[in-house]
C-alpha cells in the first residue's frame, strides 16, 4: 500500500479553507475514485489528471486501485484548481515515481488546472486561497505562471509560478526544471477594453456647474459611506454626479486593497499580472440585470455579484425603480449589514458588500418634470403610482441621504469663483475619514455608516440639544427608529466634514434635511459656508 497527501484550498465565498488531498494507490480492482463531496467539474479531474501524468510525467498507475479523498469530507468542493494537488499526490503515492516521495510535499500548497498535455492553466480565486494558506502556516505555493504576481501579494509567501506538471515535479525533486510552453490565459476583449475604467478617468466635479446642494450631499455620502438617493427629471445631472463620486474617494488602504482584490480574484475578473487594486471600484449594472449578477450567485460555484465587487467603492443603480422587484428587495441586506449571504441548496456563501450605494430615479416613468414647476409629465396617475410602488418602504428607509436634483441653467460663475475640483473635495473627504479612523480605531467598522446604533448612543452621543431636535422628528412620525439611527450617523459625518468635535443643533438640522425626502425641506442656507470652511 502507498499513500501520499498534498494540500490545496477550497473557497467558501471569499474565505479559503485548507484541503488535504489524500491519495491511496493499492492492489485491487482497477478503478479511480474521488470522494469528499465533490461536484461534477472535480469528478472529471481523474480524466484530466490521468492524461496529464501520461503525457508529461511518466505513467498513471493503470494496474492499481486509486482512491482520492478530499478532506474534510463534509465541506462541499468544486472547481478545477485541485488538479495539480491530485496529480502530485498520485505521483508521490505511486512507487514508480521513486524520486518523488510523500515527505517532499510537506509545507507546500498546490493550485492549478491541468490540461491533457500537462500544462498548468489559470484558475479564479488564487489570492484568497493563498491568503488562507498563509494563515494556516503554509509558506510555499505552486500556482500557474500568469498568476504568480497575484499570489505574491501575500506577505511571507514563497510563490512558484510554473507552466506544467513536469516543472512542479522537478522543483520538488530539486532537479533541473524542464522548459515548457508559456501558459496563455483568457484575454480581455476589445469591447471590454473600450468600456473599461479609462472612460471615467478624466471626469472631474469641476465639469459640472451649480448643484451646490447635491455636491454637498455627495461629499457627506463619500465621507461617511452613506447610501444616497438622487431623484430628479431626466437630464438634470444625476448620472454625471454619480460617475464623479469615485474621483472624490481616497485610495484604498492596504487592507482594503487585499479585500477588494481577493473578491475580484474569486469572481475571475482580476486581470492577469496585475497587482493590488488601489482605487475604489465602480460598478453600474443595467436595470435589466438579474439578482445573481447584482447580488451574487449563479449555477455551480457561487460567485460574488457587483455589489460585492464594488466593496469599498461605488455601486450605482441608475433607473432604480426599473430594476426587477427581486433585485430591489434583495438590496435590503447589503444596505443594512454591508454583506450578502447567498444560499444555493446545501451551499452558502457570505461576501462583504460595504460599497457606497448610489440610487437614481426619475419623478415618474416618463422622466419629465412631474411635481416641479414648468413640468410636462405625460404619465397617468396609475402609472406614477405603480412606479412609486416599486420602491418599498423598507428599502427607502435604509437610504440615508435623499437629494432632489433640479434643472439648472448654465452659470457664468459659481461659488468660490467656479466649481470645486474633485481633488479639493477629496482632500476634505480624506480629513473626515481620518477623524472617523481615530474615533473607531478599536472597532471593527471604519466609517460612520457602519457604526451600530446602540454603540453610537452609548459611546458617541450627540449634543443634547441636537438629539432633542432629532427626537422631535421621531415623535412627530417623520422618522422611524431605523431612520433615527441613520440621522445620528449623518450628524456625525456632517460634523466630521466641518471639523466639529461633537454634533450639535446645526449638524442635526443638516442631517435631517439630508435624510428628508420632502422637497419642501431643503438644506439650511449655511451649508455652503460649511462646505467652504
Amino acid at each position: 500500500m502507498a499513500f501520499a497527501t498534498a494540500r490545496s484550498l477550497a473557497l467558501k465565498g471569499a474565505d479559503g479553507h485548507v484541503i488535504d488531498v489524500q491519495v491511496d494507490v493499492s492492489p485491487g480492482l482497477v478503478n479511480t475514485t474521488i470522494v469528499g463531496r465533490v461536484d461534477k467539474s472535480l469528478s472529471e479531474a481523474r480524466d484530466r489528471v490521468r492524461m496529464a501524468i501520461n503525457n508529461d510525467c511518466g505513467r498513471w498507475p493503470a494496474t492499481k486501485r486509486v482512491t482520492i479523498l478530499l478532506a474534510p469530507a463534509d465541506l462541499p468542493k468544486g472547481g478545477t484548481h485541485y488538479d495539480l494537488a491530485i496529480a502530485i499526490a498520485v505521483m508521490a503515492a505511486d512507487k514508480k515515481h521513486e524520486e518523488l516521495t510523500p515527505d517532499l510535499l510537506e509545507g507546500w500548497a498546490f493550485i492549478g488546472e491541468l490540461s491533457v498535455s500537462g500544462a498548468l492553466r489559470p484558475v479564479p480565486g488564487v489570492l484568497p486561497m493563498v491568503i488562507a494558506a498563509a494563515a494556516h502556516g503554509i509558506t510555499r505555493v505552486f500556482v500557474p505562471e500568469p498568476q504568480a504576481v497575484e499570489a505574491g501579494l501575500v506577505p511571507g509567501m514563497t510563490v512558484f509560478g510554473v507552466r506544467s506538471l513536469a516543472q512542479v515535479s522537478a522543483v520538488l525533486r530539486d532537479v533541473e526544471v524542464p522548459e515548457a510552453d508559456p501558459v496563455v490565459g483568457p484575454s480581455a476583449s476589445p469591447l471590454a477594453t473600450w468600456r473599461g475604467d479609462d472612460r471615467l478617468a478624466d471626469l472631474d466635479l469641476r465639469d459640472l456647474d451649480g448643484l451646490e446642494d447635491v455636491r454637498y450631499a455627495v461629499e457627506v455620502a463619500a465621507a461617511g459611506g452613506h447610501p444616497l438617493m438622487l431623484i430628479g427629471p431626466r437630464g438634470t445631472g444625476k448620472t454625471s454626479i454619480a460617475e464623479r463620486i469615485p474621483t472624490i474617494l481616497p485610495d484604498l488602504t492596504t487592507e482594503q486593497s487585499l479585500e477588494v482584490t481577493a473578491l475580484h480574484s474569486v469572481a475571475g475578473t482580476l486581470p492577469q499580472g496585475s497587482g493590488l487594486l488601489s482605487r475604489p471600484p465602480w460598478f453600474a449594472p443595467h436595470h435589466s440585470a438579474t439578482a445573481a449578477s447584482v447580488l451574487g450567485g449563479g449555477t455551480g460555484r457561487v460567485r460574488p455579484g457587483q455589489v460585492s465587487l464594488a466593496h469599498h467603492g461605488v455601486l450605482f443603480l441608475d433607473e432604480f425603480p426599473h430594476f426587477r422587484s427581486d433585485v430591489i428587495e434583495a438590496m435590503r441586506q447589503p444596505l443594512e449589514s454591508g454583506e450578502v449571504t447567498i444560499a444555493r441548496g446545501e451551499e452558502s456563501a457570505t461576501f462583504p458588500a460595504r460599497s457606497l450605494v448610489v440610487l437614481a430615479a426619475n419623478p415618474c416613468p416618463c422622466g419629465n418634470f412631474h411635481g416641479l414647476s414648468g413640468g410636462a409629465c405625460e404619465c397617468t396617475e396609475v402609472q406614477r403610482t405603480h412606479y412609486r410602488r416599486k420602491l418599498s418602504g423598507p428599502i427607502l428607509d435604509r437610504v440615508d441621504i435623499w437629494m432632489e436634483v433640479r434643472p439648472q441653467g448654465r452659470r457664468s460663475g459659481s461659488w468660490r469663483s467656479g466649481p470645486e475640483s474633485s481633488a479639493d473635495v477629496r482632500a476634505r473627504v480624506v480629513e473626515a475619514r481620518q477623524r472617523q479612523a481615530r474615533r473607531y480605531r478599536d472597532c471593527s467598522w471604519q466609517l460612520n455608516a457602519g457604526c451600530p446604533g446602540p454603540v453610537l448612543v452609548e459611546r458617541w452621543p450627540l449634543d443634547p440639544e441636537g438629539q432633542r431636535q432629532i427626537d422631535l422628528e421621531l415623535s412627530a412620525g417623520r422618522l422611524t427608529r431605523r431612520g433615527l439611527t441613520r440621522v445620528q450617523r449623518l450628524a456625525w459625518t456632517v460634523a466630521d466634514c466641518a471639523g466639529v468635535s461633537r454634533p450639535g443643533p446645526r449638524e442635526a438640522d443638516i442631517a435631517l434635511a439630508l435624510r428628508s425626502d420632502d422637497p419642501a425641506r431643503s438644506l439650511p442656507a449655511h451649508v455652503t459656508s460649511v462646505v467652504a470652511s
